[in-house]
């Protein structure tokens, strides 16, 4: 208390100066006209200008639920377009099955969002892991997307957090087709560069060039027909020479990788029960022999 008494004793001068200073402020704008008019204006344009950037703010932060819905959206959109281009194909269909067959092969999955919390392209290994889990409805051997095309499969779930094997991972080999074509084969990395990835197992008789794109086939039920993959670089003969080995550039960038979707199929839970039940079937089968 000695020492605060001190300081306004010391200190005083400073404090009356200031009481002036706002008394006077006071009295000049409000009882001067002119004054007072230009003080109102150059309030109301700090004002106006401290609320231009609380609303430019919350625009910046608005843009992380725009861009999640855009992620999501452009993998429906990529799904349908692939939908659309294989039923154009088949023009002898009439419009009406057509578009029923397309809203059929679209609804048969659902997406759930999820963000990237780790990441890595630098390791024959890398692993992804996502904000999303068991509790969400992410399970083991789901697919996982992005805007721009596939990411990977789901490796482990917890339920919380899953983690995802990319397609850059040695062990990675996801079943894939040229778009627009009746040729599939998998879908390899080498763990060299991360836009690069190797398909593998394409047959000789096939017709394609250096330009189309690679795509999911929809042979297996993780990931839907039409999903991205990447654009054919380079063709090359596989070390048998029995088939074609294809170099391609991956339309997802795995190093921006941010909002992703969970591929989930309507019927997963179903299908895990009856394929581990055929298991437990043979297993049984096989210790009666």
């Amino acid at each position: 208390m000695h020492n605060l008494l001190t300081f306004f004793a010391k200190y005083y001068h400073w404090f009356i100066f200031l009481l002036l200073e706002v008394a006077s402020g006071v009295m000049l704008f409000r009882y001067n006209s002119y004054q007072g008019s230009v003080w109102i204006s150059s309030a109301n344009a700090v004002v106006g200008k401290v609320y231009e950037w609380q609303s430019d703010f919350e625009q910046y932060f608005s843009l992380i639920d725009q861009n999640k819905a855009l992620t999501q959206r452009n993998l429906v959109l990529e799904q349908q377009l692939s939908a659309c281009k294989e039923l154009l194909a088949d023009a002898q269909e009439d419009s009406v099955k057509s578009l029923q067959a397309m809203m059929a092969h679209v609804g048969n999955y659902r997406f759930v969002q999820a963000k990237v919390v780790s990441n890595s392209i630098d390791r024959p290994d890398n692993l992804i892991t996502i904000d999303r889990g068991t509790e969400d409805g992410v399970e083991v051997d789901m697919g996982v997307a992005c805007g721009t095309g596939i990411v990977g499969v789901v490796y482990q779930a917890s339920t919380h957090y899953s983690i995802v094997i990319p397609v850059l991972n040695k062990w990675s080999r996801i079943s894939c087709a040229i778009r627009g074509k009746s040729y599939f084969g998998y879908v390899t990395w080498d763990g060299v560069s991360p836009v690069v990835a190797y398909v593998d197992d394409i047959p000789r008789h096939a017709k394609f060039k250096v330009g189309d794109w690679v795509e999911t086939s929809g042979y297996s039920s993780i990931f839907p027909k039409g999903i991205l993959i990447g654009k054919i670089m380079e063709i090359f003969d596989s070390a048998d020479g029995l088939s074609y080995r294809l170099k391609i550039n991956l339309s997802t960038d795995f190093s921006r990788l941010r909002d992703v979707c969970v591929i989930t199929e309507k019927d997963f839970a179903e299908r895990i029960r009856l394929h581990e039940a055929a298991l437990d079937s043979m297993a049984l089968q096989k210790g009666r022999n």
